[in-house]
């Protein structure tokens, strides 16, 4: 529910939903946790194939003041060049991905379900029972469905936090405004700040196994200062997608199975 609530957040200022839904102000973000709770022993694998099953991480959750205002000058070595280059190009060789998620809103909450991704453009995230919550993007649309309310409210793709991690392909440095390379021994992480007049500063931090470079985490950070962590697990490469998943129906707002 937070990163859909986040998502309407960040674009309720120049995106008109088309089913109106007060959006509620999230709780204040939680303190800083140990970041070497890290992932679980079961991430560090190569990608599943369905067969082995990994334990549902712990997501990291960063530091709430580490987005100090970012410098117009900021420059960046040849490491971590490369680093953006590398977490790049896996990015880009994603075309198609599923697996399952842990979610921790703002107010430190954690929820779980499964995502499925098919480029360009194409994700579904389904969240687990008691959730009523299911995110789904077309390639052009994103639609936040509510099964209890039968509410859907749709905002344009090119207008949500989710994009970059759905472009077919991408170029970090030169496509987005990135303003933080970092790596240690569990993380490379990249983060990318957008500013937009209507609605303020958002950021997207991107973080990948420092050994196996696969895809570990994402957080989203609201204009407001809210950060939503997302932490993905099990993730298969190689599974067929129903294009029917990805189908926003604009009269029918349940949830169909996936």
């Amino acid at each position: 529910m937070a990163l859909a609530l986040l998502i309407a957040a960040s674009i309720s200022g120049i995106a008109t939903p088309s089913c109106a839904q007060t959006v509620p102000i999230p709780k204040p973000a939680p303190k800083a946790r140990d970041p070497q709770t890290g992932t679980s022993d079961g991430q560090k694998g190569p990608m599943t194939t369905g067969a082995m099953q990994a334990s549902p991480p712990n997501p990291v959750i960063p530091d709430p003041h580490r987005n100090v205002p970012a410098s117009i000058f900021a420059t960046f070595d040849a490491n971590q060049k490369a680093q953006a280059a590398k977490v790049s190009s896996y990015l880009s060789s994603l075309q198609t991905v599923s697996g399952n998620f842990v979610q921790v809103g703002p107010d430190g909450s954690k929820t779980k379900g499964d995502f499925y991704i098919q480029k360009p453009g194409k994700v579904r995230f389904e969240y687990a029972a008691p959730s009523p919550i299911a995110i789904i993007a077309d390639g052009s649309m994103l639609a936040v469905r509510d099964r209890n309310l039968a509410t859907q409210d749709l905002y344009p793709l090119s207008q949500t936090p989710l994009r970059y991690l759905l472009s077919d392909r991408i170029d970090l440095l030169k496509d987005t405004n990135v303003v933080s390379v970092t790596a240690d021994d569990l993380f490379v992480s990249v983060t990318i700040e957008e500013k937009q007049m209507l609605i303020g500063t958002s950021r997207l931090m991107l973080m990948v196994g420092a050994k196996d470079g696969q895809l570990k985490q994402w957080t989203v950070t609201d204009p407001q200062g809210y950060d939503t962590t997302v932490a993905v697990y099990n993730l298969d490469t190689s599974r067929k997608l129903d294009p029917g998943m990805f189908k926003i129906d604009f009269t029918d707002h349940s949830i169909p199975p996936g």
